[in-house]
């Protein structure tokens, strides 16, 4: 806070050679080097910009695993991974690691481009690089399973259905699947199909000629046209309607598209991943989803796991959460009271890490002292302590209901108050209500 410019500091677990080294130093690098079984080795002044370099070429399996725990450890840093080779990363723990990093390099490492990964780094641009995988990181069995479902799918180039609530982190999950792909290169576009007018939905997907209705004075080249070579990302893909699920039908079939007001075919290659967290069976069987389509894009299924699945994960994240804040923003805080702490234990989570993300940004505002408290998070002061009963998972539902009760009569049922204070979106109240069959009505 005197003035002094940050430090750009590499921590590097193994040994960087000598023209690795030279390269690093020229670029305006600090270079720390530490084995990684002496210790974490990482220290860091608020501001200062750290890379961490896992450096495991030389393949001990003693040193690889060490530094499965520190990237787990320290999953809000930006991570380079070195590789002696491509068979190296079939490793059941190389895979646990891969995830986290930014990017990985397969020897001989070059050092134009690790330069230039820690250039965007330096640049404030890594989160482009590797977009935000908090959320996915964790240590629970629920999160685990989802991580090594998305390492398999990566690198495949057929259709993901990613499923799950709302605010368990479907599109981070699609990044992550494009950034782990051959497409990494190229764009990723991800496109809320329940936000796009649906009028517009043919020509803002698929493209239109000139003059193909009123008010069309140019060609439009679509959003599948315009990512082509890359990956697009259909949330809530369920929304779709049926002229545009069948546009999309001939896209997955034939690898072309029809620009609307042409029957001129155009050939495409873009990799689609889709997301919902409605029913798309139930969808199929009430005639409001094309059964066709659905088989298309459901070649592979990723599941979300909700928050309170994942409750060896929840003090993680809350922490990993205001480690990236204070990155970018000065603020007082740096962990949580014990109190805190058990109130994100024991909280129910309706919006899932989304809520938990937004809460622990609002703490980290408003807290005026080191540990942030329960009244910082504005939740609950005592809640029901699930892991104190029987029956774990039931007392998990409960809780959740309980939760939505309560804020529900705190806002006096008015809906908009209620998404507020929960802040989730009006359409997952009443989500939530239909789950629990609260009967609006008879609660007033």
């Amino acid at each position: 806070m005197t003035g002094k410019s940050p430090h750009h500091c590499v921590v590097w677990f193994g040994q960087p050679a000598a023209a690795e080294m030279n390269a690093l130093i020229r670029g305006g690098w600090r270079v720390r080097i530490t084995d990684v079984r002496d210790g974490d080795g990482i220290g860091m002044r608020h501001g200062d910009v750290v890379v961490a370099v896992a450096d495991l070429r030389h393949g001990d399996p003693g040193a690889v695993a060490a530094v499965q725990g520190l990237v787990a450890g320290h999953p809000w840093l930006p991570w380079l991974v070195l590789l002696a080779d491509a068979e190296q990363a079939r490793d059941p723990v190389v895979q646990r690691i891969l995830p986290a990093g930014t990017a990985s390099f397969t020897a001989p490492v070059e050092t134009g481009p690790l330069l230039a990964s820690l250039r965007m780094i330096r640049e404030g641009r890594w989160a482009v690089v590797m977009p935000c995988l908090a959320g996915l990181t964790g240590r629970s069995p629920a999160i685990q399973a989802t991580m090594a479902s998305i390492l398999k799918y990566a690198p495949v180039e057929l259709p993901v259905l990613i499923t799950g609530e709302t605010g368990t982190g479907k599109e981070v999950a699609a990044c992550a699947l494009h950034q782990l792909s051959t497409r990494r290169e190229r764009l990723f576009a991800a496109i809320n199909c329940g936000a796009l007018p649906p009028n517009l939905v043919q020509s803002e997907l698929f493209g239109h000629e000139r003059g193909a209705f009123t008010g069309a004075s140019a060609r439009h080249a679509g959003r599948f046209e315009a990512a082509s070579g890359g990956t697009v990302f259909l949330d809530e893909v369920g929304d779709l309607p049926p002229e545009a699920q069948t546009s999309l039908l001939r896209l997955l079939q034939e690898g072309t598209l029809e620009r609307v007001g042409s029957t001129q075919p155009i050939r495409v290659d873009v990799r689609v991943l889709a997301a919902t967290h409605v029913d798309l069976e139930q969808a199929v069987v009430q005639g409001r989803f094309r059964q066709d389509l659905y088989y298309r894009l459901s070649v592979l299924r990723l599941h979300m796991p909700a928050l309170r699945e994942r409750e060896d994960d929840v003090e993680l994240l809350a922490q990993q959460f205001l480690d990236g804040f204070r990155t970018q923003h000065r603020c007082c805080a740096h962990g949580f009271s014990s109190a805190a702490r058990q109130a994100i234990r024991e909280f129910a989570w309706p919006g899932n890490v989304r809520e938990l993300l937004n809460r622990v940004q609002r703490a980290a505002v408003v807290a005026e002292a080191g540990l942030i408290g329960v009244a910082d998070l504005d939740l609950p002061e005592t809640v029901p302590s699930a892991s104190a009963r029987a029956g774990l998972g039931l007392a998990r539902v409960e809780a959740e209901r309980d939760a939505v009760v309560a804020c529900l009569r705190a806002s006096r049922f008015n809906i908009s108050e209620c998404a507020r204070r929960l802040k989730v979106s009006r359409v997952t109240v009443y989500r939530l209500c239909k789950k629990h069959r609260l009967a609006l009505d008879e609660l007033r």
